[in-house]
């Protein structure tokens, strides 16, 4: 009766019951379920048959190239308008789509729906809002950035390159990281979340459908390690203790062979279980793992998939896997104190210390740090390489980490800017030379064509490292230079910017090519990680804004030109306006800090009264 057309898949494995609608407003509808007659024979989706048609068959059922067309026919007269509300929709049986279809078929309740979306979206958005002298920085931070990782990273899963619809394990922990700000509960969730496909014995599924679970178990070495500092970032942004001591189920299933790269399966829901607290510990213990020069043995890859073949015997090492390594082990030293777990905290002090010095003593190549060793000795990274003689991760991550010594990090970003900074072509390769015909096989990186993705191209995801790396290096010019490349706007700025990059200039891309005849041009967009690092860097790493609980640390790395910027922060529901403003040339330093009209003590104080705040901080 409502005129609807109906459709399920009774062979779909989870949504078997399930129904899918369209429907449309106007009373007078015709429609078809096949596909064939809607495109027309001989013709495409840019000019389907069925807009040159009065009305359609209405036939529907087995046997035809299923799809679901609605059309209707409107007359307007001149200066006439009318509203006309079109429903697509899932529901999970048929009296759900007829309730769904009643509440937002007409003009009222579609109109309705689409107010509380524009009311959720200007709230979430809002949580941080800035003012400075870049605009395009002010297009990203204010709307872009957050909108791609939330709706496109951790809710759809999903993009044109890479239909897909998982959860991988490291990818929305770090995604999530970037909404402390905005949505910290959807943090929280993804935290207990993946700690549920944590196995018995402290490794992880590398990715997972839901609702099922069905993934991979892998021998990825950084996987694990997400989740101990994802947690210590959402503790020390929020001071939900309380989190930690959630309890969750681990995961059982057949330990994969040495030899074995991966295997796909359903794991059983363990009947252990224990707080996120103790899943974290079980993480970092999975990872003391190391090989031949104390470095952390990479497995089937780390942060770098396509590092696949180094370690397929179970012996090779990753120099950025220690690096994070090392960071996990200090930052989760403290978190282990708070909760009086001194026995842990000495063991994870002890072994940083230790990877610290093996570090210096076996990943350093004379200008830069080496990023891995085959299972053989063959170090990976280094100026002895025909090929991939410097990889950035390794380089920005010395910094990062907090772990490098700072002579020879120094001297590794240094070396990152003349190697790998193409200022000619604006962009950061991952790493140089690209793998192409020397005798080293690092895995499936090197069937990329050299220079593009992670082969030699720009990997955007690193490069916001290495602009991260530069500026907590306190290299603000350098560290701005690279933001400006970093940043989509200005890769559509011109017409010949616009026909070089040819993707969307509003959201971040995976990637950018460094080979001609493409170079310049962007990869993979919307479904990238970098999204989330691009956020961090730009609102806490340059604009300096550190939230500790229930304060703001101000702490901005900004050019030299810039007199003042303004964030307008939300704290649950109280809004603080803040101005940062220069009192001496070139100054970054903040010397006076005034609330409301009284000064405070080096961090502004945060109160949920649900009042406005003006806030004046100056740099001297």
């Amino acid at each position: 009766h409502s005129g609807a057309l109906f459709a399920r898949n009774a062979y779909g494995r989870e949504w078997a019951n399930r129904i899918v609608f369209v429907q449309v407003s106007e009373s007078v509808r015709t429609l078809t379920g096949n596909r064939t007659e809607f495109i027309g024979r001989n013709g495409s989706l840019a000019n389907p048959a069925a807009l040159q048609r009065m009305h359609l068959s209405g036939k529907t059922g087995a046997g035809l190239d299923p799809c679901a067309a609605i059309q209707t026919q409107i007359e307007l007269a001149d200066g006439q308008e009318r509203e006309i509300v079109f429903v697509l929709g899932a529901a999970n049986d048929t009296d759900q789509a007829q309730h769904f279809i009643q509440q937002y078929s007409g003009t009222a309740g579609a109109r309705q729906a689409l107010e509380s979306v524009w009311e959720y979206w200007n709230h979430t958005l809002g949580a941080v809002y800035v003012e400075t002298p870049d605009q395009a920085l002010n297009v990203l931070a204010n709307g872009w950035l957050l909108y791609q990782t939330l709706s496109c990273r951790l809710w759809g899963r999903s993009g044109f390159y890479q239909s897909g619809g998982a959860y991988g394990f490291r990818d929305q922990l770090q995604d999530t990281m970037a909404l402390i700000h905005a949505t910290p509960w959807l943090a929280r969730e993804q935290l207990i979340r993946c700690a549920e496909r944590q196995f018995l014995q402290g490794d992880v599924q590398h990715w997972w459908h839901p609702p099922n679970g069905q993934g991979v178990r892998t021998h990825f070495s950084d996987d694990y390690l997400w989740l101990p500092y994802a947690t210590c970032r959402y503790v020390q942004a929020t001071g939900d203790t309380g989190v930690l001591d959630e309890q969750v189920h681990f995961l059982e299933g057949r330990e994969l062979n040495v030899e074995e790269e991966a295997y796909y399966d359903h794991p059983q829901r363990s009947t252990e279980v224990a707080s996120l607290y103790e899943h974290c510990v079980r993480a970092i213990k999975n990872g003391l793992r190391f090989g031949e020069h104390q470095l952390p043995l990479i497995g089937c890859g780390d942060w770098n998939d396509g590092m696949n073949l180094i370690g397929r015997d179970g012996k090779g090492e990753s120099v950025w896997l220690a690096w994070f390594l090392y960071q996990n082990l200090q930052q989760f030293a403290g978190l282990a104190r708070s909760r009086n777990d001194e026995a842990f905290a000495d063991i994870c002090t002890k072994q940083a210390d230790l990877l610290h010095d093996n570090i210096e003593a076996n990943a350093w190549d004379g200008a830069w740090y080496r990023r891995a060793y085959f299972d053989d000795g063959t170090p990976l990274g280094s100026s002895y390489n025909d090929e991939c003689q410097i990889d950035s991760i390794s380089q920005s991550w010395a910094v990062i980490s907090g772990g490098g010594d700072a002579m020879r990090a120094r001297q590794a970003m240094m070396a990152v800017d003349k190697r790998l900074v193409r200022r000619d072509a604006q962009l950061i390769q991952l790493l140089d030379p690209p793998f192409d015909k020397s005798s080293l096989e690092p895995g499936y990186i090197k069937g990329y064509v050299p220079g593009v993705r992670e082969n030699g191209g720009q990997y955007t995801h690193a490069a916001i490292w290495t602009t991260t790396a530069f500026a907590m290096l306190g290299d603000k010019e350098r560290a701005w230079e690279l933001f400006a490349m970093l940043n989509p706007i200005n890769h559509g700025s011109e017409p010949q910017e616009i026909e070089r990059y040819k993707v969307e200039p509003y959201v971040m891309c995976a990637d950018i090519y460094g080979a001609s005849p493409q170079t310049g041009r962007g990869g993979w967009t919307w479904y990238t990680g970098a999204a989330g690092w691009m956020y961090r860097l730009t609102v806490e790493t340059l604009l300096g804004l550190q939230l500790e609980v229930d304060h703001l640390r101000i702490a901005p790395c900004i050019p030299d030109h810039w007199q003042s910027f303004i964030i307008h922060y939300r704290y649950r529901e109280t809004v603080y306006h803040i101005t940062i403003k220069r009192v001496g040339e070139k100054s970054t330093l903040v010397s006076r800090i005034v609330l409301d009209g009284s000064a405070v003590e080096d961090v502004i104080p945060l109160v949920n009264d649900r009042l406005e705040h003006y806030v004046e901080v100056e740099l001297s």
